[in-house]
């Protein structure tokens, strides 16, 4: 496992360097007024000034006042490292990566939700740790780690599988953790959020048929993956309203890439019957599949039309006024702030009874949608 906060450990040469590091890195950033330079402007201990940071009982209020004055007139700000040796607590929250190729949190799509989420942990004084795991490298022993270390208060579950092991193993672990996303087949409690996503692609497939289009395909994420497959039910539930039923040929899943829509698209439309329509699982398979009808000498919205997913990507903005795409939306980033503030919830309150967060999806018409081709 590799983490994205290490100690440069080839300098150390003893179990005391080691020691006297931390507690250099405890008492404050190296460069800035430490701890002990702080109770030495107010000629205090660094035991009273410490507890007077932390709240402690204990110290006077008066005292209290002076020294969180002070603190504020030299910009002092404790480190997490020192919060946590006052606390109890690591103040810090695992996000595990696989680094796997066939896994979708190789996808861009994670950047955004990270971006959230810190913004939410650095608001409650909390720091994020990421960490690395190979495909070689077992995932039970990695949360086993974290909890025996105390390297974190938390972890978020991201991607989760269908009947997902992760879930039934940090409930072992009693380690605090909200999954984004849920896990079918999994029957124990747990916390999560997640976007409807079979009430989603439901409508939006809906929508195709209210334009007259019949022959619909969906291209759709890794259906390992539980959202790709309650996407993939909403979108049968749609056609199987209408009296159609699905065509392996036009459904098909994949990594969620720009390269999976342009080659399953231009395959599509070489059929005999081709789509007149696509669904879409992100909108960087939306930017595929606009190529190839483009590359074919067809017009996006007219000869094909498109609907996607938009999670609302910082940077991949669809479109401005008018949306370039019509789709079904919901941020990413905000879903991010969402699970960090659930999860600092329940470590806070461990006792309390798991959260579910269902966020409803709204379809945007945008220009990539009209009516079935005659």
């Amino acid at each position: 496992m590799k983490s994205a906060n290490f100690w440069p450990l080839q300098q150390i040469r003893s179990s005391k360097s080691i020691l006297a590091l931390e507690i250099h890195s405890a008492l404050g950033d190296f460069g800035q007024m430490n701890l002990k330079e702080l109770s030495s402007q107010l000629g205090l201990s660094q035991t009273t000034v410490s507890r007077a940071l932390n709240g402690y009982p204990e110290v006077s209020e008066s005292t209290r006042q002076r020294v969180m004055a002070a603190a504020e007139q030299f910009n002092y700000a404790p480190s997490t490292r020192a919060k946590g040796l006052a606390t109890g607590k690591a103040l810090a929250i695992g996000h595990v990566i696989p680094t796997t190729k066939s896994h979708e949190m190789v996808n861009p799509i994670f950047a955004d939700f990270i971006a959230g989420a810190g913004e939410e942990y650095a608001r409650q004084g909390y720091e994020m740790i990421l960490s690395v795991l190979n495909d070689d490298e077992d995932e039970h022993r990695v949360y086993q780690s974290l909890k025996s270390r105390r390297a974190v208060d938390g972890v978020v579950v991201h991607a989760p599988r269908m009947d997902d092991p992760r879930i039934p193993l940090l409930h072992e672990l009693d380690l605090p953790f909200v999954v984004h996303g849920r896990a079918s087949g999994v029957a124990m409690p747990y916390s999560w959020l997640d976007v409807n996503n079979r009430s989603a692609f439901r409508r939006a497939t809906d929508f195709l048929f209210d334009l007259g289009h019949r022959r619909i395909a969906l291209l759709n994420g890794n259906e390992q993956m539980d959202f790709a497959m309650r996407r993939r039910r909403g979108f049968e539930d749609a056609l199987n309203d209408h009296g159609i039923a699905p065509d392996p040929a036009l459904m098909h899943a994949d990594e969620m890439t720009e390269d999976f829509g342009y080659t399953t698209t231009r395959t599509m439309l070489e059929m005999p019957a081709p789509p007149t329509a696509i669904l879409t699982s992100s909108m960087i398979i939306a930017l595929g599949v606009r190529r190839a009808i483009e590359e074919k000498g067809l017009r996006m919205g007219r000869d094909v039309s498109i609907i996607t997913h938009d999670d609302r990507l910082s940077y991949l903005p669809n479109g401005g006024d008018v949306p370039i795409f019509t789709a079904t939306r919901s941020s990413v980033r905000d879903a991010g702030r969402q699970v960090a503030a659930m999860l600092l919830q329940k470590i806070a309150q461990p006792d309390k009874s798991p959260v579910h967060t269902l966020l409803e999806a709204e379809l945007t018409v945008g220009q990539s949608t009209g009516p079935a081709p005659t």
